[in-house]
């Protein structure tokens, strides 16, 4: 399991402040559980409110990019949006990315548990069996 500290998370954070500055954006917003903490983050470093639901020109957030399904269900409904992560375990096509990992490694948040994060992994990886 990687660790990932609060000083990476800051990091992450001003990395995607700073790509998507460059986009007219209506908010920020935090796909629950693992994108609201980068989209609170993020609300404050761009200024933008932190929104309650995606919006056609929101910034759509989440911690990490492993399958994709949740973050292509939003694209499919929010095509106009923006889409970001702190880390992708797939090189970016229409999501950015603070990091892209070549690991199928187990994340474990800074803002997470971790013996909560080690049962996590122990589902996912049963339900993909």
């Amino acid at each position: 399991m990687r660790v990932l500290s609060w000083q990476q998370f800051d990091d992450a954070v001003a990395l995607l402040a700073v790509r998507a500055r460059s986009r007219d954006l209506t908010g920020v917003y935090g796909v629950p559980r693992g994108g609201l903490c980068l989209a609170v983050a993020l609300s404050h470093a761009m200024d933008l409110p932190l929104l309650q639901s995606p919006e056609p020109d929101a910034l759509v957030v989440d911690d990490v990019y492993e399958t994709g399904r949740t973050l292509e269900t939003l694209r499919l409904q929010f095509p106009q949006a923006s889409f970001a992560v702190w880390v992708s375990k797939t090189p970016p096509l229409w999501w950015h990315a603070a990091e892209v990992v070549d690991s199928p490694e187990w994340l474990l948040f800074p803002w997470e548990n971790a013996d909560q994060a080690m049962a996590d992994e122990q589902a996912y990886r049963s339900s993909r069996r």
